[in-house]
Parts: structure tokens; sequence; C-alpha cells
């Protein structure tokens, strides 16, 4: 296992019509035997970090270090890194065991210790009993378990998984974040998991980093990134339904301060002390998020409350979201799901004072 530490890392591909700066100045420690998660959108800069940390792309600056061991020279082979893609890349004439034993095959090891690691890793993975059989003859989740196993046998110091659950079904991928989880804790291996999913990255990971056009927005815990966003990106990336944004103006009177939503009549409260704190950023434009799951029908009735215009009754079975509207505003609220409200109808939802994330309208940065 290792201990990963990149420093200042930069990614610039060149061409002779532009320059691309995939990666900018990432700094990021994943500790020895952590399992972090690189989040973001497509072209966010997690792939090309991902192929710097395993040597498959050399870096434009900065510095990646294994433990105290700088690898920025060095080959994927020496960095003893495995990895697993989306693409099980499975060799079709082998048998299963006979796919997870080639890594061991090719640095020489004997038969008989070959079997021996293979069968000890399809019993992990759950796989020992189609050992005789080939990739053909295999359900797609049984071929990415059979990658994983390939990759695992080989003893990394860190283990690489690229986007490994793409091309599995809603019901098995479910299945699979439960047994790469219970990998990780049996094992024990430094992992990184790159994923666009952030229900992937939340279940799975010790500590997530969030990306975003080429740059590193946060890295934290599934907590920290769901409470504490560091920005509207990430208040916006991480959670489901998404949250609701809006764009509000701070007046204070003699009832003390309050941000009103632009377009609408919609006002939202705020602790003295929270509004100590944003009078002092000294901007009277703010955005304004609160996640659905925070606003509540029917709740307390001393809670502050937004009241508007059913639009839509969404029905999930487990629960049912609401999209209100009052004026051109739009929001969306996370309701039980025996909830009757109809179309046309004026409706409060409450929320707590301190689920309200207020946000500088210039830097996007959070205030609290």
């Amino acid at each position: 296992m290792a201990r990963v530490s990149l420093r200042d890392v930069n990614k610039i591909y060149r061409s002779r019509h532009d320059d691309v700066h995939a990666v900018n100045d990432l700094n990021l420690t994943v500790n020895d035997g952590e399992f972090v998660a690189l989040l973001g959108p497509s072209g966010c800069g997690k792939t090309s970090t991902l192929r710097m940390i395993v040597g498959l792309e050399e870096i434009s600056a900065g510095e990646i270090h294994f433990d105290d061991v700088l690898v920025n020279k060095l080959d994927s082979q020496a960095r003893n890194v495995a990895m697993a893609f989306e693409t099980y890349a499975l060799y079709p004439n082998f048998t299963i065991e006979e796919n997870l034993a080639f890594p061991l095959e090719v640095r020489g090891l004997p038969a008989p210790e070959r079997r021996k690691k293979a069968r000890e890793i399809a019993e992990i993975l759950r796989i020992d009993d189609i050992l005789d059989q080939r990739p053909g003859a295999l359900s797609g989740g049984q071929q990415q378990r059979v990658s994983l196993g390939r990759a695992l046998i080989r003893d990394p110091a860190v283990f690489i998984l690229d986007e490994v659950m793409s091309h599995i079904d809603a019901h098995l991928k479910f299945q699979m974040l439960f047994d790469l989880k219970a990998i990780h804790q049996e094992m024990k291996r430094t992992m990184i998991y790159v994923t666009h999913d952030q229900v992937e990255a939340l279940a799975l990971a010790d500590r997530v980093a969030v990306m975003s056009n080429a740059e590193l927005q946060q890295f934290g815990t599934r907590n920290d990134l769901y409470h504490t966003p560091a920005n509207v990106f990430v208040a916006d990336f991480i959670g489901e339904p998404p949250t609701n944004f809006f764009e509000a103006e701070l007046f204070t009177d003699h009832n003390g301060t309050v941000l009103k939503v632009v377009g609408s009549d919609l006002v939202i409260q705020l602790e003295p002390g929270h509004a100590q704190r944003i009078l002092r950023w000294n901007e009277r434009h703010l955005t304004v998020g609160i996640r659905p799951q925070s606003l509540h029908l029917g709740g307390d009735p001393a809670l502050p409350a937004l009241e508007a215009k059913v639009a839509i009754n969404e029905y999930l079975g487990e629960r049912s979201i609401l999209t209100l509207t009052d004026g051109t505003r739009s929001f969306r609220a996370m309701v039980d799901p025996d909830t009757t409200a109809q179309r046309g109808e004026r409706v409060k939802v409450h929320y707590a004072l301190q689920d309200v994330m207020v946000f500088s309208g210039k830097t996007e940065l959070i205030i609290l």
C-alpha cells in the first residue's frame, strides 16, 4: 500500500492550434489504505489526473509521490499500480482462472502458486464457482469481478478504478457497490476511483475530490460535501434531487435582515448571526441554496416557510417531489408520497434556518 500525494500537478495538452489545460495546480493526498473518488462531469480533468498517477500521461508540471518516492519519471510498471477499466478486456480464450492468474504468469510465478492466489481472489470476489468457464459465458457483473480480480491479484501499492460500473445495469450496480466496499474493507488497499456518478462516489469513498474545469473544487467526506459545500458547483453537483438555487437581494429593515428572491414574492429568513456574517461580505446580490430535502410540506408552523403554487406532483413510490412556482421562479420540495397537493394549489413548505446556504453572487463561494 502507499500514500499518494499530488503537489501542484498540471497537465497541458499542446497542439499547433491551441493548448488545453486539462489539470490546473492540483494538490491532493490519498492516505495509505484510503478509498478516494475523483468525481466530476466529463472534461473536468479526473481521467487525466488518473492517467498521470498511473504513469500513462507525462506530467506537465508538479510532483507525484508514492509515500516519499517521487514517481514523475517512473513508468507504470515501476509504480506498482493496478487498473480496472469500464471495459473488461478479458482474454476470451482463457478460462476465468487463467485470466486471473495471467499477471502472475507474466511475473514468472510457479503454476501452483498462481492457482492458489487465483482461487483466493476468486473467493473474495465470489466467482470461485466459475473458474473453469470462459468470459463469453459470463454476465456483465461477473466479467467485471474478473477484471477487478486480475488487477487485485498483482498485490499493487495503488489500485485504480476507472468508471468500472458504466456498463452495469442499476440493480447489479447496487450489488457491485456493496461488494467493492467490502473488498476495500477486507484488503485495505489504497484505492482511487474515477466516476461521474455522485451515487457511486458517495457510497464507496472515504473522501471525494470534486473537480470541474480542470480544478479541484472541494476534497472532503460526504458530509462535508453535502452540508458545507465550498461553492455553488459542489452544492449543485452533490445531492439528488439537485439543490434549489435562488438569485436574491439582501434587505435590512426594522424586522431584521432577509433575502428577497428576484422575480418572485419569495422571502428567505436568516438567523441574526448569519445575517451579520453576510453583511461583512458587503454584497447585496447573492445566491441562496436550499435542498429539496430541507423543504417540508405541513412542517412546524413556527418555522419560516415559502408559499408557492404546485406545478407538478411527481410520485416516486417512497417519496414525491413537488415542483413549485412563484412568479418566474420555480423550485422543488421532497415530500411524503401520500401528499394530495394538486396542480394550481398554493402550499407552504417550511425550512429550518440552518438549512439555508448562502453563496457570494460574485465568486460563487459559500458564505454560510
